[in-house]
Formats: C-alpha cells, structure tokens, sequence
C-alpha cells in the first residue's frame, strides 16, 4: 500500500493560520491551548498544536470541532480564516 500524502492544501494552510492568530489574540500559550481542547476531550499535546500551526500535522475534523469549542468560535471561521478589517 503506498503511503498516504502528508501535503497540507490551502484550506489547512488557512485554518493552521486562523488558530495561531486566534490563539495568540487571547493571550494563550499553546500549551495553555492544547490543555482546554485535552478538557474538551480531545487529547492534545502542546507539541501537537505547534505541529498543526506550522503545518507539519494535519488537522482532523475532531481536532477542528475542538479547537474551535476551545477558543469559543464556530468551525467554520477556522476553515474560512479570519476577517479582514
């Protein structure tokens, strides 16, 4: 079987973005984000959050749904990116 392309296209790119901006806005840390989406339920890693940011780990849907519960915005805004002033 040959093995599963890690390329991340432009809508993971996006969203990768989104959370580092929406993050960074509320003054979390990625550790202190990675510890609400872990109370979610959803483990996650500090180590695990800097890989998505940087586009080095693929985001799952799981992993969406509960970064966006954890940074209280929709899913959709993380997939759309954020608005333009």
């Amino acid at each position: 079987m040959a093995a599963r392309s890690l390329e991340i296209g432009p809508a993971g790119i996006r969203t990768a973005r989104t959370i580092e901006i929406l993050r960074t806005e509320r003054g979390l840390a990625q550790r202190e984000l990675a510890a609400r989406v872990t109370a979610l339920g959803r483990p996650m890693s500090n180590t695990m959050l800097s890989r998505i940011e940087r586009t080095h780990r693929r985001c799952d849907i799981d992993d969406l749904v509960a970064l966006a519960l954890a940074l209280h915005v929709s899913p959709l805004l993380l997939l759309r990116g954020p608005s333009l002033p």
